[in-house]
């Protein structure tokens, strides 16, 4: 049997595709099913009789927690990676050769480190619909059976279908009507391998490449080495995730994993940690669209009865009226057009900067120094925010066809993802040397074609990326909301200062790099190295080899060092307003 059908809930894009199994009488775990009264829950799943195993993994109650905060994390994030979005559908469609670059690595590495019979069952395609069949529906159909992908015990069998049919009636998704303030459709489909692939590069491959030519200015060329060993690291913490959720069927995103392993407490901290991150990367957008407008209309400014607005903060305020519309979308499926944006402008972006660089004349220069241990904890931050992708890995593991595959997809991701961060810091770095900027489009000459792209690419890269990146914060604030609250009026008020509140935080600290540092050294260091490697070692346990421990124990001591530098050096900078 599927470890999704040993669950009962393995579709985590909306709470009735749970649900409906319990109804169904499909219900793995064997027990009763829910209230039809889901309250304002997003995502409560019952476990009862859940086997756990005492021996090598915690029996966390994640599903009992009825009113843990948050519950439309799984939901909001999803957007980010279980919806396929119609637009990378038409990418993959139009470009055949990345699939089949994918594919191979993904059998390539299956053949290599997979026996024959746990790659067959690996393999095995999910049937079960995503949308509750109809009434008419449900005598035609006939339980699958399946062999079992996972170690989780045996369950007892399933009830007859006919048993539980007049619950159908009630609810086809009650508590999805009920939620009158967001509307969350179901995805096409489950992912597949090179779907997954493209979700993985759209989270890593973000506005952080735009700062990694700074980087080596900052440190040296030598910093550079500092690329793979966090790309290494990273890959390795988003595999732990992995063997988090797989320790119980309980777990689903990355709260659920702190509350796992820390309780109601971890599941708080963990969650605002992850809010805060998303929530500086909205401010980092702002700075990023009002330098990028202010290098092409440098002589825009505005000054009206004694207010005086530079060329920076009035396009800084004047594109967060313009991307305010797009926060205040209900129909979440809107927004999935927009999450293939970010792809297509970095991709170009990148070629834009070769295009200067060899057919336009700037040529590449060699300078710089070798190390620079004073700026080094700056270009630790910058690096590191490269690789802040972990809060969404876990709704990328739980979208896929094929989870056995998670491990190749994530490594063939950072594996590209490194190449990519680390060629072209070397190629803006040898193009403008000690000039680079913090930014570097920036630097490139604006007579020449492929400038005014990169530019204007720079633009369209955070405007499509702010509301799918602003939504979840929302929802996390609408949630806790009083019920009467919880209509489209307060949710837009609530959008609408959380994003004049990213201007302000945008104009008080207009400095992009050192910012970026700081996110990558606290926020990064936090969710990537230390919350995964703590996590596992506390859910696993007495299961963890001791090298695995010591290995983890590393890792922490890393993220936390590097953090409390980073963060010291990017804040006394920023003080001092260089």
């Amino acid at each position: 049997m599927d470890r999704d059908e040993e669950k009962g809930h393995g579709d985590r894009s909306l709470l009735f595709i749970g649900d409906e199994d319990d109804d169904l009488g499909v219900d793995r775990d064997g027990g009763s099913p829910p209230s039809s009264d889901a309250g304002s829950s997003f995502s409560d799943r019952s476990d009862d009789g859940v086997d756990e195993d005492p021996g090598d993994r915690r029996a966390p109650n994640v599903a009992r927690q009825q009113g843990a905060w948050p519950q439309s994390y799984r939901q909001s994030i999803d957007m980010l990676s279980a919806v396929q979005s119609p637009t990378v559908s038409t990418i993959m469609a139009a470009s055949p050769s990345i699939s089949k670059i994918g594919n191979s690595f993904l059998k390539a590495g299956s053949s290599f480190f997979l026996n024959k019979k746990a790659a067959a069952e690996g393999s095995l395609p999910l049937t079960r619909p995503l949308l509750p069949p109809s009434l008419s529906q449900l005598s035609q159909q006939q339980p699958a059976s399946r062999l079992s992908t996972d170690s989780l015990p045996p369950r007892p069998p399933a009830p007859a279908p006919a048993l539980q049919v007049p619950a159908m009636q009630q609810r086809p998704s009650a508590a999805c009507l009920k939620s009158n303030y967001i509307e969350l459709p179901p995805p096409a489909s489950k992912c597949s391998s090179s779907q997954s692939i493209i979700n993985g590069l759209n989270v890593l491959c973000g506005v952080g490449i735009l700062t990694t030519c700074y980087g080596i200015k900052e440190a040296g060329w030598l910093s550079l080495l500092l690329l793979p060993l966090l790309g290494a690291c990273s890959c390795y913490t988003g595999l732990l995730l992995k063997r988090c959720i797989d320790s119980s069927p309980t777990i689903e995103t990355y709260p659920d994993i702190g509350q796992a392993a820390f309780g109601i407490t971890g599941r708080i901290f963990v969650s605002v940690v992850l809010y805060l991150e998303l929530y500086s990367c909205c401010v980092e957008y702002i700075t990023l669209l009002g330098d990028s407008l202010s290098s092409v209309f440098p002589s825009a400014h505005l000054a009206f009865t004694g207010i005086y607005l530079s060329s920076h903060n009035l396009f800084a305020i004047t594109m967060a009226l313009a991307i305010l519309p797009s926060v205040w979308l209900r129909n979440l499926s809107l927004l999935s057009y927009l999450s293939a944006g970010g792809v297509v402008a970095t991709i170009t972006i990148i070629v834009c900067l070769f295009w200067v660089g060899i057919g336009d004349g700037v040529g590449f220069h060699p300078s710089g120094t070798a190390l620079n241990l004073a700026r080094l904890p700056v270009a630790l931050g910058l690096y590191g925010y490269c690789f802040s992708g972990h809060s969404v890995f876990p709704n990328i593991y739980s979208s896929m066809k094929e989870r056995s595959q998670f491990p190749y997809v994530i490594l063939f991701c950072f594996i590209v993802v490194t190449i990519v961060y680390s060629g072209v810091a070397a190629t803006g770095f040898l193009m403008f040397g000690e000039s680079t900027m913090s930014q570097f489009t920036l630097n490139m000459p604006q007579q020449f074609v492929p400038s005014k792209i990169a530019i204007w690419m720079t633009i369209v890269n955070p405007y499509t990326k702010y509301a799918l990146t602003m939504t979840p914060v929302a929802l996390s604030i609408e949630e806790a909301l009083p019920k009467k609250m919880r209509n489209y009026l307060a949710g837009m008020c609530v959008r609408t200062i959380l994003v004049l509140s990213t201007v302000v935080v945008a104009l008080s600290f207009p400095y992009f790099a050192l910012v970026m540092a700081l996110l990558g050294s606290v926020f990064t260091m936090l969710v990537a190295l230390i919350l995964p490697c703590a996590c596992y070692l506390s859910i696993k346990r007495s299961a963890v080899p001791l090298w695995e421990v010591a290995l983890c124990i590393a890792i922490i001591l890393i993220g936390t060092v590097c953090a409390c530098i980073g963060s010291y050096t990017s804040i006394k900078q920023m003080i001092s307003g260089s």
